[in-house]
């Protein structure tokens, strides 16, 4: 990163303090509903029109907020060699009414014509508040004509209020990832068959570690079985590094209540989401008070011509690098079974020998290092890990981004005296 001259240590370190402030009040850390936002995520706020909309350069997050009824344009600059992912992360306030509501995002080119939409939302089975994920891509594709030119496209995202539903504001997390050009004579066909049977689960004992609450903020897992607890209305997110050839299977066990008896439907949800937080699978499970388990159904080995297949369990697993486990307890628990906490175990395997990655360049996110394995086995948060081809030396910058933001103004002040110290001498 290339620094403007004219901005010394104490003029960064104010920087920090106003984009915290810019960030906005979150929920209290503790409070079930809880999303861990992307600390370093710039506040943007989405236009009415399209030629209103900020720009979102790739490589970054931002956060704004929408209301019901409401549609948000956001521009996004692309070029004509690279596929291009653009995540929206929902997140209603904890205890609002969100049965029925949808959001609907979609990417447009200039002429308003809709390179890719996807809706999400809640269902009557799980028509509780908890973060829900939307992804639009531009994919460059050698039949395809339309939304293939360099230029400016249009991000769309717009929230259908239900009459029963909260109308207060949402949060928004998008994020904008670009995927590099494969090298020539790759596969250009999904894979007709792959391993389907669940290997034995790990039997080295259970670790404990605490998930986080949001993307940026998801706690890294290994290989092996991790124990945690969870308390209703929460959504607990871990990432896993998994390779070009690897194949992952994951399963998450509710542990039992001190009574059983009554029925909770889609108590406990275990959803799998890939590197650009596209939704890959997911699996629900009830609860009657007795331990119960959900087991994601087997999804192949990750391989770029993946993609060439129209399921989501198939064509989500086209990446190497971090994927996220997310975890809900249903807010119903509470009227049976009380507010808990409740015991969750994780359980993980790994099959399969690394490969290759197939870019003609650097992987970036769609990779893995032995540094982000590290990250991954020691418990690092995501935000926190180097991606697959950033050099380990980034760590303790990328680490730095998450320290508070007092503590960088003390640092920054250091730094500025050091500097004044040196230049008196220099001038004496």
């Amino acid at each position: 990163m290339t620094m403007q001259r004219g901005r010394g240590p104490l003029a960064l370190a104010g920087a920090a303090v106003c984009a915290a402030v810019m960030a906005g009040p979150a929920w209290a850390a503790d409070e079930p509903g809880a999303y861990g936002y992307d600390e370093a995520a710039r506040t943007v706020k989405g236009g009415a029109t399209s030629t209103d909309g900020p720009r979102l350069p790739a490589g970054s997050t931002y956060r704004d907020s929408i209301r019901a009824g409401q549609k948000l344009y956001y521009r996004v600059d692309l070029d004509a060699k690279s596929n291009a992912y653009l995540s929206t992360v929902v997140v209603p306030g904890p205890g609002t009414k969100v049965a029925g509501d949808r959001v609907r995002v979609r990417l447009e080119d200039r002429r308003a014509g809709s390179c890719d939409t996807e809706d999400t939302g809640f269902t009557s089975s799980a028509a509780y508040p908890r973060p829900v994920t939307a992804v639009v891509a531009r994919v460059i594709e050698k039949d395809r004509t339309s939304c293939q030119e360099a230029g400016s496209y249009y991000l769309v995202v717009e929230r259908e209020g239900a009459p029963t539903a909260d109308p207060g504001p949402w949060g928004l997390e998008i994020g904008h990832l670009t995927e590099p050009a494969p090298k020539a004579g790759g596969p250009t066909a999904a894979p007709s068959q792959w391993p389907s049977a669940s290997p034995p689960p790990p039997q080295d004992g259970p670790r404990e570690r605490h998930g986080g609450t949001g993307f940026h903020t998801a706690t890294g897992l290994a290989q092996g079985e991790w124990t945690d607890t969870i308390t209703p209305g929460r959504t607990l997110y871990y990432w896993v590094p998994v390779d070009w050839g690897q194949q992952l299977f994951a399963s998450a066990d509710l542990g039992s209540s001190a009574k059983e008896g009554a029925f909770v439907g889609g108590a406990l949800s275990l959803r799998l989401f890939n590197p650009v937080r596209s939704l890959v699978t997911g699996k629900d499970a009830y609860y009657s008070g007795k331990q119960t388990s959900a087991a994601l159904d087997p999804v192949p080995p990750v391989a770029y011509e993946n993609r060439y297949n129209a399921g989501d369990s198939v064509s989500g697993m086209r990446f190497a690098g971090g994927y996220y486990l997310a975890v809900d307890l249903n807010p119903e628990v509470v009227k049976d079974y009380g507010k808990g906490p409740y015991g969750l175990t994780l359980r993980l395997t790994i099959t399969g020998d690394a490969k290759n990655g197939p870019y003609d360049g650097p992987a970036g996110e769609f990779a893995v290092s032995d540094a982000s394995r590290q990250a991954a086995a020691s418990g690092q948060k995501s935000g926190q890990r180097s991606s697959g081809d950033t050099a380990d030396s980034a760590m303790p910058v990328v680490a730095a981004a998450g320290i508070g933001t007092g503590t960088v103004l003390v640092l920054g002040l250091g730094v500025w005296t050091l500097a004044a110290r040196r230049s008196a001498l220099r001038s004496g």
